[in-house]
């Protein structure tokens, strides 16, 4: 079944949920970039996970400059804390703030979410940044799978928890970094329990973020606060240091380095062009990508969105309690 139609506010293009069609203000990939110029983000509160090295970090960093006020979502304190200083080295006027948040552990993510709320009223911007990538199959501290827990529900969790502080901004924006994943879920074995396979399972967790952007922009449909998602390509980062050769080396040689893909981060997460736009897989320096049909399919969205609920139920509840998802 598609989805609403929703407008770009661009040339009048109408686009539906997980479609793309050619946009007559950027037909080719050079007018886009031109069109990538930075928008001061004066006021803007944003909080990026995964943000003390790699992409994440790059994107902290460009988002500071922009004069945004910049939330570091890290596990790490230490190394929070060291970045922080280098953003505010490179940025003497930087507002930068620190929150504690280990997206594999519910409690984390849950304590990490009050303590936000203690400290802003609203929040403009969310970039679900931070992936692991393991060899050997591990569980978190919750007994889940470290890949799913940490790819998929530890942004399904901490981004539904922060949905009253992203609806009381004026014009809220998600953004998931994700590569165009067409890996299917086994739903009968989400957590690998009778079949591991690294790549696969790494695989699934990401094309899981598709089809939790997709479902979110349906649900949030008509409200103040858009669902996006981004594919940086290959970047030169550590996330893949544990894959099988060749594929570990692939970022390290052929990859971008993380500084110039985050103005394209920072892009989606600020310009005015894209604003209203929602349901979307953007990818670096060009217009809106296509993904698989089946990370479009709304019965595997909400089949997703259930058992996410039972993984991470929203509401902290007494054991055995069931929490139903929506039914739309």
């Amino acid at each position: 079944m598609k989805g609403p139609k929703i407008s770009t506010r661009r040339e009048g293009v109408t686009l539906r949920q997980g479609e793309t069609r050619p946009m007559a203000s950027i037909a080719n990939h050079d007018a886009w970039r031109k069109e990538m110029t930075p928008t001061d983000m004066q006021g803007k509160i944003c909080l990026v996970t995964g943000s003390t090295r790699g992409l994440g970090k790059a994107t902290a960093f460009a988002l500071a400059q922009q004069h945004a006020t910049v939330i570091l979502g890290c596990r790490d304190l230490p190394r929070g804390e060291a970045v922080l200083a280098e953003i505010k080295a490179a940025s003497p006027t930087a507002t930068v703030d620190l929150l504690l948040l280990d997206l594999s552990v519910q409690h984390s993510v849950r304590s990490a979410v009050r303590e936000f709320e203690n400290r802003y009223d609203h929040l403009d911007v969310l970039i679900n940044n931070a992936a692991v990538f393991t060899r050997e199959r591990t569980l978190t501290a919750d007994g889940y799978e470290t890949m799913f827990a940490t790819n998929h529900l530890g942004p399904f969790f901490l981004t539904n928890l922060l949905l009253e502080r992203l609806q009381a901004a004026p014009a809220a924006r998600i953004l998931t970094i994700t590569p165009p994943s067409t890996t299917k879920i086994d739903f009968e074995d989400v957590q690998a329990e009778h079949k591991f396979r690294a790549l696969q399972a790494f695989a699934a967790s990401k094309a899981a973020n598709l089809l939790f952007t997709y479902d979110l922009a349906h649900r949030l449909a008509g409200t103040s606060v858009t669902v996006n998602a981004f594919y940086p390509g290959l970047v030169k980062t550590s996330l893949m240091r544990e894959a099988p050769a060749p594929l570990r080396w692939l970022n390290p040689v052929f990859g971008q380095s993380p500084e110039p893909v985050a103005q394209s981060v920072v892009y989606y997460a600020s310009s005015p062009k894209v604003q209203g736009m929602t349901g979307l897989l953007f990818t670096k320096g060009r217009q809106p990508m296509d993904s698989s049909p089946y990370t479009k399919d709304r019965a595997v969205q909400q089949r997703l969105w259930e058992a996410s609920l039972a993984l991470a139920p929203l509401e902290e509840v007494i054991p055995g309690e069931r929490i139903h998802g929506e039914n739309t």
